[in-house]
């Protein structure tokens, strides 16, 4: 079982990683290439295609400048330590042990806009590149185009050395998601979906959905699950499974707080 994250914009370089361990993305010669495509760019041209702020523009004008192929320790951090926006706060890598983290490197990934797909213990240089961004290159005219079925082959293969169930858990966004081919993928989905009651019933609302589905895979990690049966136990932060509401590819989880 592999469950997939989306990344985080927020990056977080200034905490050092409380492990050593690290390993090396597997579409390094693809972000080079992407790379290049983005370093013929101005801050100006940068800002508009990703809709952000002069001073994030030329901040990522800079890391594209400075980005290179030899990852090591003074340019780059373990992908799950230097994530960190809402899913990562949920997941917590911080404070996993070596052993949770052995058991993350081979259970979860994160889809990428530059990287493609990354395991939580792959080296990661600062970026900003989200998957949905219509940028042109050599492939198309979108990041989608771009990486075609490259990450559905590469999890395909990675599903292939797999213990127990070969099932893919999609708890990444729609966005990111998308880069996945369901129809080439060689085991099934099962997303988990999260809901909490308010204004009279159950929604999904964003930013308790995205913290829900770090907390899910550190629930996984901590407990070593990998049937998605066993997903369906999670009771974290006071959600839980409902039948009902489920089905065989969806596993809806709920929860009521006093409003």
């Amino acid at each position: 079982m592999i469950i997939v994250l989306s990344p985080a914009k927020s990056l977080d370089y200034d905490t050092p990683p409380h492990i050593k361990k690290h390993t090396l993305p597997e579409f390094v010669d693809e972000a080079a290439e992407l790379i290049g495509g983005l370093r013929a760019l101005s801050p100006q041209q940068i800002g508009g295609m990703m809709g952000i702020s002069d001073q994030l523009a030329t901040l990522n004008f800079q890391r594209y400048a400075e980005w290179s192929k030899t990852f090591d320790a003074h340019n780059s951090k373990q992908a799950v330590l230097a994530f960190n926006g809402d899913v990562y706060e949920g997941f917590a890598a911080k404070l996993l042990s070596s052993a949770d983290l052995d058991f993350a490197q081979n259970h979860v990934r994160v889809l990428s806009g530059l990287y493609g797909l990354l395991r939580p213990l792959d080296l990661l240089q600062p970026y900003r590149l989200e998957m949905g961004t219509k940028f042109a290159n050599a492939r198309g005219k979108d990041l989608y185009a771009f990486w075609g079925e490259r990450i559905t082959a590469a999890l395909n293969e990675q599903m292939k050395k797999q213990c127990g169930a070969r099932v893919l858990v999609n708890c990444a966004s729609e966005e990111y998601f998308k880069s996945v081919k369901p129809k080439l993928l060689s085991a099934p989905v099962v997303s988990p979906v999260f809901e909490d009651w308010k204004g009279g019933r159950y929604k999904i609302i964003s930013f308790h959905a995205k913290r829900a589905r770090g907390v899910m895979a550190r629930y996984a990690v901590q407990n070593r699950i990998d049937e998605p049966e066993g997903l369906k136990g999670f009771d974290s932060e006071g959600y839980a499974f409902d039948a009902k509401a489920s089905n065989d590819t969806t596993y809806v989880f709920r929860r009521r707080i006093a409003e």
